[in-house]
């Protein structure tokens, strides 16, 4: 805030509000003053007066409705000039709204902020990381275990039982909605679970996270029912050997293009250069997309405490198609590897 010369800043996202105080409810916005915590303050409405009291002990509170509306009053009357906002999340109605409530201050764009913070993870973020990631981990390995991946059944059947054992492992929900795809939706980068139905000798592409304490998990893999064809085996090891090079390029220091290349290079290199279509990875936590972006497109160089997802694929269209993604976080030595589920390739 100081380097932006901003006096205060007023934070509307939910998932930022929460970074900042640890708030959990759906209401709730937040002054946070340049100079301390005098002027800093949490607003959130009447149903969460209780559990704010217990969440957001040491900030002044304001129980109104809007918050927003309420905090930049609360600026003007604390002589703020130059407040910064999240114009990255406010609609333009929203800052006219702002705008009108106090003609004194004056509103700054102040995007990603927050954000900037949030893409370094601290140990108890890590933690709760690592905790979603394994109880992906052992939905996976109790789904094939108990024979949920078999001919005959539907993707929405395998997807439906991925994220109930994931429950079962302390999940309070699925990261997001779960990819399942198998024969030729597996080149379907993003496909939804159907009622197509799995066969002796597809590709089964699934692509799942748990979300636990907030924090999201994101892993692919990619087995075959039945015996695996030759070209199975030589996209799938060509994805692997992308896969290994995108991990290894992980390092502080470095610009994520250079990490995206990593990987992109070997499967360019291959011939399957237009089969690639997505960046290699994303920033993952409170959200299950956030930045640092790898891809060719991307901006910035990584950073020790950083948790990214690694997630080349190659999708051969009416075929099949082969992704592999694991979640990582940045460390000076070497990356440190969350979702542990083994990334041979699985004949069922």
């Amino acid at each position: 805030m100081q380097a932006a010369d901003l006096d205060a800043l007023l934070v509307t996202d939910l998932l930022n509000v929460r970074y900042l105080t640890g708030f959990t409810g759906s209401n709730a916005a937040l002054l946070v003053a340049a100079d301390g915590e005098e002027e800093s303050a949490f607003c959130t409405d009447g149903r969460y007066d209780t559990q704010s009291q217990r969440q957001v002990p040491d900030l002044r509170r304001v129980i109104d409705r809007p918050c927003d509306v309420a905090l930049v009053a609360a600026a003007a009357d604390a002589g703020i000039a130059r407040l910064g906002f999240e114009s990255h999340r406010v609609t333009v109605d929203g800052h006219t709204l702002l705008a009108s409530t106090a003609p004194g201050v004056e509103l700054v764009r102040a995007p990603g902020l927050v954000e900037a913070l949030r893409m370094v993870k601290d140990d108890t973020e890590v933690e709760a990381l690592r905790m979603a990631c394994a109880a992906a981990d052992r939905a996976l390995a109790d789904l094939i275990e108990h024979g949920g991946l078999r001919p005959g059944r539907t993707e929405r059947e395998v997807a439906r039982e991925l994220e109930a054992r994931m429950l079962d492992y302390g999940a309070a929900g699925p990261s997001f909605e779960s990819i399942v795809a198998t024969g030729a939706n597996s080149a379907v980068p993003h496909h939804r679970p159907t009622t197509a139905v799995l066969r002796h000798g597809d590709f089964v592409k699934m692509d799942f996270g748990a979300l636990v304490d907030g924090y999201h998990s994101d892993m692919t893999r990619t087995i075959v029912l039945g015996e695996a064809a030759d070209w199975q085996l030589e996209v799938y090891q060509l994805v692997l050997a992308a896969q290994a090079a995108g991990r290894a390029a992980l390092r502080p220091g470095a610009h994520v293009r250079d990490v995206d290349a990593a990987a992109r290079d070997l499967i360019e290199r291959a011939g399957h250069g237009d089969d690639f279509v997505h960046g290699l990875g994303h920033g993952v936590g409170l959200e299950i997309h956030e930045a640092p972006t790898l891809s060719r497109l991307g901006d910035g160089k990584l950073s020790a405490g950083m948790a990214v997802t690694v997630e080349p694929g190659v999708y051969l269209v009416g075929r099949g198609g082969v992704r592999i993604e694991d979640t990582l976080v940045v460390r000076d030595a070497e990356p440190e590897l969350l979702t542990l589920t083994t990334k041979t390739l699985v004949v069922v």
